[in-house]
């Protein structure tokens, strides 16, 4: 199995919210958010991440009246 990388996750992490414990452990991140009914940061634009709404209603939402942005 391979080994996480944290320091190069980090890099790429949108994530804004201070202190993140789980900030480039993408596993773990996932799995907090999904036992929450959210999704990570990473599949929200950098303006709706940024009001911490993670919620998979939010995401809807936000991809029915964008598109897909990425």
């Amino acid at each position: 199995m391979p080994q996480c990388k944290v320091n190069k996750n980090k890099k790429h992490c949108p994530c804004t919210y201070e202190p993140c414990e789980k900030k480039g452990i993408c596993c773990e991140c996932i799995r907090y958010h999904r036992q929450r009914g959210e999704l990570p940061a990473c599949y929200f634009p950098p303006d709706i991440e940024a009001t911490y709404d993670r919620s998979i209603e939010k995401f809807i939402e936000i991809y029915q009246k964008r598109g897909r942005w990425w």
